[in-house]
């Protein structure tokens, strides 16, 4: 009888053992990483606190797919935005709680599967032309379309938020209206610029400081 060796043994079984897999960039590390960060509860608690700042200066927020999305995608994505516009991969029960009370709780119905929100501040043609530009780049027009957005407590479908895209930007829009009530330029520019100033509160300071 053939008497194999313990290291014989070791080596045969070598040639059967796979290698081990390389970790994938899921939506894991997009959901705050493989370390935790949004699993224990002073991470979800930073999580929801971060994510009711965003809401406070945003203008206009809109969600889509984040499964599917790398991480390397991601980072890409997030430095084709412009100025004041912030992606974020968020659980849905942390988006609910962070909505909850606000004018963008609505949301809630867009709470299924994952989820990857933008938060924009001001600049809501260039943010979603960027997102649109991303998915022809990437070949994910088809599988990463918008899911649905909301504006100043109003929920929209796609379509609803490719339209409101085109409309003029906030300043655009103020400007007009500053130059039809007579404020004057200087206050008007003040005003436009406060941080998460939203179009209707903008507009009636506008108006304010035109009358005086």
């Amino acid at each position: 009888m053939e008497h194999v060796s313990s290291t014989g043994l070791a080596a045969s079984a070598s040639a059967f053992t796979t290698a081990p897999a390389r970790p994938a960039q899921s939506s894991t590390a997009l959901f705050g990483g493989a370390r935790g960060g949004a699993t224990t509860l002073d991470g979800k608690k930073s999580t929801v606190a971060t994510v009711k700042e965003l809401l406070d200066s945003s203008e206009m927020i809109f969600t889509v797919p984040a499964s599917g999305i790398t991480v390397s995608e991601a980072q890409n994505l997030r430095r084709s935005l412009p100025e004041g516009t912030t992606i974020k991969v968020i659980k849905n029960k942390l988006m609910s709680r962070a909505v909850e009370g606000t004018e963008y709780e609505p949301v809630g119905e867009m709470l299924q599967g994952a989820n990857m929100w933008f938060f924009i501040e001001e600049d809501i043609g260039g943010s979603v032309k960027a997102f649109n530009s991303f998915t022809k780049d990437y070949a994910k027009k088809e599988t990463h379309s918008i899911l649905g957005g909301n504006i100043e407590g109003t929920n929209y479908d796609a379509a609803g938020v490719d339209a409101i895209s085109k409309l003029p930007s906030k300043i655009e829009l103020i400007t007009r209206i500053a130059g039809s009530i007579k404020a004057v330029p200087t206050k008007v520019a003040r005003v436009v610029k406060a941080p998460g100033m939203k179009v209707a509160r903008a507009i009636k300071l506008a108006g304010e400081e035109g009358s005086e």
